[in-house]
């Protein structure tokens, strides 16, 4: 049996971040084929993520992941937890 260690006041989403922040990703919410796409885009358990920046008015956000740049709707954001941020440097 698997348990999950991580409590969930500790876990946020990437939707969360502030720009310029950090964070490393938990796990993608869900079995969606957008859900799978996430993942097959690098979006798993483990990987670094920061927040470059948010279009304004709650449009797409810039992230960087992986040595490449992905750009998220904040409802698809929403989706990958994180386990911890880190500030911004």
């Amino acid at each position: 049996m698997l348990i999950d260690t991580v409590s969930q006041k500790e876990i946020s989403t990437i939707a969360a971040l502030a720009t310029g922040q950090s964070a490393i990703i938990h796990r993608v919410i869900g079995n969606s084929l957008g859900c799978s796409r996430l993942r097959e885009l690098g979006l798993t358990n483990g990987t670094a993520i920061r927040l470059l920046r948010q279009a304004p008015f709650g449009g797409p956000m810039v992230f960087e992941l992986r040595g490449y740049q992905l750009c998220l709707r904040p409802s698809e954001a929403r989706l990958v937890e994180i386990n911890n941020a880190f500030p911004v440097t």
